[in-house]
This record gives structure tokens, C-alpha cells and sequence, in this order.
């Protein structure tokens, strides 16, 4: 008994069915090669003719968009013309900005109005020679510090790189003894080491003397407090060209071990110049800030430029422009040790050569050219 034409299995190739599911089948628009733009309808199998169908009114052809199409130029517009941007505006920089003008504004104006500053005994002590003679102990005690600083942080670098445990150990205690107690404590302690050690002497370690004298005597109060301000400083100073060491790529030291270049000489002529980079920044702070600590070495009687103006002002009691004189100073050898922090900077960072004043000195740079 035959089936009905309705349930016969569509798949089925040369039955009814499927040839009445492929004529239900929508045609399909593949391009034409002969006519651009306009679509070919393909019936599908039964048909086995394709026709070009023409576009309906209004449709895109290949002469140009039609109106109202998308990416079309409005009309009485042209199509090249250039887009009106709107920047955008920062209303919070101007509020910003008027704050910080008005401060400043405040600040000058109460620096000009307020007769107790007394700028005449400003003017008149700026050049004292009891404040020249504070200001060169201060440039000293700076120079002679950073210098104790600088050569014992790379001692202490090394020994902290050494792969001897002996000398990491001894590094890792100098670094945590003498940064974990404050810097005043160890002036006043070098300036009394005479109470702890009457004698100091020279000789064999547990055996004959070969010279002694008064501890007051070789180590004076000058002397302590370079003592005391040099020997804190090359704890942080070896943290620091630790840093740097560790930041040059290991290659850089295989290599010139394969060279045949000794440890030594590797680090003298491969890694430091290398870490300058990294180390010459936190060190330019570390001098900028030893310069401002040296006025600490007052509490041992140590004439430096702050213990110089309190000096003048414990007889005429100007403390407020004496102070501003020391202020002025400091202000000025400041200036002066970043302008050259600056320069040493570009010298050993290539990539700070290629850059304008205003972004080597960190300033940012808006190319808007305004604040908004």
C-alpha cells in the first residue's frame, strides 16, 4: 500500500517531497560578476536558472548612497567635511588652580605686610660673619658625611651581594643597627665615647699597644658629628646601591665572566656604571636631606648654621628673622644641590638626554597648552 505524498521522507532524493520542500525554499542573493552591485537570485535546486533582479527604488547601487543611507554626508553638507570636536572641559583643574593662586597670593601678601618678620634684621644678619661661618661648617659636615656615606653604602652593598655568609651577616647587622636607632641617639653617643673609652689605642688585637691617646682629644666634637652623621648614612646609602646593583640584568655579569673578567672588575667596570642610573636620584635626596640633618649637630655644640643663628638671637632676641635667615640658606644650597642632581642625572640616564628641560625636571607636560 502506497504512502501518502505527505509522509514521504523529505531527504529522500527524487520524491515528491523533497522536491516540494526545495521549491519552498527561499532564493538565495549571491553576487553577480556581470552586473556589480545588483544581486543574483539563486532558486535553488530546482530552478537551475539564476536572473538578475533590478534594485528597488531608493536602494544602494554602485552610482552612489542613496538618501538617508548610513556614513551618507547630510544635506547641503559636503563629504569631506571636518568634524567639529569638543574638548573635553576640567572645570576641577581651574577650581584647583584658583586655590593655590589664592594661597599664594595670601602667603605674599602676609610676607610683605607683616612688620615682625622684621626684614631689615634679615637683611642685616644674611651675610653676618658668624652665619658664613655656620654655613661653611654646614657645607663641610654635608660633604665630608655623604662622602663617609657613599663609600661605606658600597662596601656594604657588596658585602650584602657576597656569597659568603660571614660578610652578608655583617652587612645585614650594620644596616639594621644603625638604621633602627635615631641619628640624634648616635651623635650624642660619639660625642661621649670618651666616657665609654677613656683611651683609645692602636695595636695588636688582644695584645701590645703600639700607640694610645685621650679619646676627647682624637675624636673632638667636629669629628663626632661626621662620625655620627657619615656612619648612619652609609646604612641607607647600601639599601640604595643595593638596589642599583640588582637592577643591571645578570647577563651583563656572565658575560663579562666569560670574558674572563674578575669579580672586582666586573663590578667596577660592568654593574656600577650601569646602576648609576638607578643610584645617582635616591642619593641626590639622601645628600639633599643630609644637608637640612646637619642641623642637628647642635645638640653637641657644634657651631653648623642653625647653631649660629641661635647664637645671635639668645643675644637680641630676633628669633623669627634669624630663623628666616637660616631658612633663606638652606633654601639656597638646596637649589643648588638639585640643579646639580639634575645634570648628573641626564649624564648617566640616556634616556633623560633626549627629553626638554620640562620633563627631565619632572614637570608634566599638557599638550593642550592650557589647564582645561
Amino acid at each position: 500500500m502506497a504512502r501518502p505524498a505527505d509522509d514521504v521522507t523529505a531527504g529522500e532524493p527524487g520524491t515528491p517531497g523533497a522536491a516540494h520542500l526545495a521549491k519552498e525554499q527561499p532564493p538565495r542573493a549571491v553576487p553577480s560578476p556581470d552586473v556589480p552591485g545588483s544581486p543574483v537570485t539563486a532558486a535553488g535546486p530546482a530552478a537551475g536558472v539564476a536572473t538578475a533582479e533590478p534594485p528597488a527604488a531608493g536602494a544602494g547601487v554602485a552610482g552612489g548612497p542613496a538618501h538617508g543611507a548610513v556614513g551618507a554626508p547630510p544635506e547641503g553638507g559636503s563629504e569631506h567635511e571636518a568634524i567639529k570636536a569638543v574638548p573635553v572641559r576640567h572645570p576641577g583643574r581651574w577650581v584647583a588652580s584658583a586655590v593655590v593662586l589664592l594661597l599664594v597670593a595670601m602667603l605674599a601678601h602676609g610676607l610683605v605686610t607683616n612688620d615682625r618678620f622684621r626684614w631689615d634684621v634679615v637683611r642685616r644678619n644674611l651675610f653676618a660673619e658668624p652665619v658664613l661661618r655656620g654655613l661653611w661648617a654646614t657645607v663641610y659636615l654635608t660633604f665630608f658625611a655623604m662622602l663617609i656615606g657613599i663609600v661605606g653604602g658600597v662596601l656594604l652593598a657588596v658585602m650584602r651581594l657576597s656569597p659568603n655568609p660571614l660578610l652578608r651577616g655583617a652587612s645585614w647587622t650594620y644596616t639594621w643597627f644603625f638604621r633602627g636607632t635615631p641619628q640624634m641617639v648616635q651623635l650624642i653617643f660619639w660625642a661621649t665615647l670618651g666616657a665609654l673609652y677613656p683611651r683609645i689605642s692602636i695595636g695588636v688585637p688582644f695584645g701590645p699597644e703600639f700607640a694610645s691617646g685621650d679619646a676627647n682629644e682624637l675624636v673632638p666634637l667636629l669629628m663626632a658629628a661626621i662620625l655620627g652623621l657619615g656612619l648612619n648614612e652609609a646604612a641607607y646609602m647600601a639599601e640604595i646601591v643595593r638596589a642599583g646593583i640588582t637592577s643591571v640584568d645578570e647577563g651583563q655579569t656572565e658575560a663579562a665572566h666569560a670574558l674572563g673578567m674578575s669579580r672586582s672588575l666586573t663590578m667596577r667596570r660592568i654593574v656600577l656604571p650601569q646602576a648609576m642610573k638607578v643610584i645617582i636620584p635616591p642619593t641626590g635626596n639622601e645628600t639633599i636631606s643630609m644637608l637640612k640633618t646637619t642641623s642637628l649637630v647642635s645638640v653637641i655644640a657644634v657651631t653648623e648654621l642653625l647653631y649660629a643663628v641661635q647664637l645671635i638671637y639668645a643675644r637680641n632676641y630676633q628669633t623669627i628673622p634669624l630663623l628666616m635667615v637660616a631658612a633663606i640658606w638652606y633654601l639656597a644650597l638646596t637649589s643648588v644641590l638639585s640643579v646639580g642632581q639634575h645634570f648628573l642625572e641626564r649624564r648617566y640616564d640616556p634616556a633623560l638626554r633626549g627629553m626638554g628641560r620640562a620633563g627631565a625636571l619632572g614637570w608634566p607636560r599638557n599638550r593642550g597648552g592650557g589647564l582645561g
